[in-house]
């Protein structure tokens, strides 16, 4: 079984808004640690909002002729898991993730994590993202596996995500922002990974990075990236 993050949020446009709900490979920004050692690297950079500052986030402006330096800089460092210039270790997002979706603190003692590598998009696109929204985009991957041990936990989660259906996100969506907050909600979904990438593999390769219907629900281009099995060519892999 494979668990993805299942996500529904108040998106406005014009005069409007609509509640989008997507489906997602758990995960979150890398942090910059060191920003003056990252920044020689990088030959000088600006994060892309006040709140990427703030936070160190991963989320930055750089000059197109210095993306070679800091896309190799990343491949050799993070598939180490030993950067003290970007961080490496997915705990801090993985408990982050689960009090967000299960409401729990989530304990070492219940999960193990294997890195399963590096993934890089070479191809510049487009953001949707509203802090940079249009700007030429590509993105870099730390990829881990993390096996749930506490078959409580197990329980929890299979039972969260028969509860949370797209139409149950919605819902809170909206009690959110009639609650005054931003209009979001976020669950879990645990499905059959074999029927995903079944899926998946169906398409043809060009294809299996655009967002997919599966099963009635959204999922983002991502979730391919982090099957085993499914060849996407927008996505390189680097162990």
């Amino acid at each position: 079984m494979l668990a993805l993050e299942h996500k529904a949020f108040l998106d406005y446009y014009g005069g409007g808004s609509q509640v989008i709900v997507q489906v997602q490979p758990f995960g979150g920004g890398i942090r910059i640690l060191d920003k003056k050692r990252f920044s020689k690297i990088a030959g000088g950079f600006n994060f892309d909002s006040k709140r990427s500052y703030s936070e160190g986030d991963f989320r930055i402006f750089i000059e197109p002729n210095k993306w070679q330096d800091v896309r190799n800089f990343c491949i050799r460092n993070l598939g180490r898991g030993g950067s003290t210039v970007l961080e490496s270790s997915p705990t801090r997002e993985l408990v982050e993730e689960f009090h967000d979706t299960l409401g729990i603190q989530l304990d070492p003692n219940q999960y193990t994590i294997e890195p399963s590598g590096v993934i890089v998009e070479d191809e510049p696109a487009p953001t949707a993202n509203l802090r940079a929204a249009g700007k030429p985009t590509v993105r870099i991957y730390l990829v881990y596996e993390v096996n749930i041990l506490d078959p409580g936990l197990v329980n929890l989660m299979k039972s969260s995500s028969v509860a949370n259906t797209a139409q149950a996100l919605r819902d809170l969506v909206l009690v959110d922002a009639q609650n005054g907050g931003k209009g979001r909600a976020n669950a879990i979904l645990v499905v059959s990974e074999e029927l995903i990438r079944k899926a998946y593999n169906d398409l043809s390769p060009e294809n299996r990075a655009e967002p997919l219907v599966f099963e009635g629900m959204l999922l983002e281009g991502n979730v391919a990236a982090v099957l085993e099995g499914v060849n996407v060519p927008k996505y390189q892999h680097f162990v």
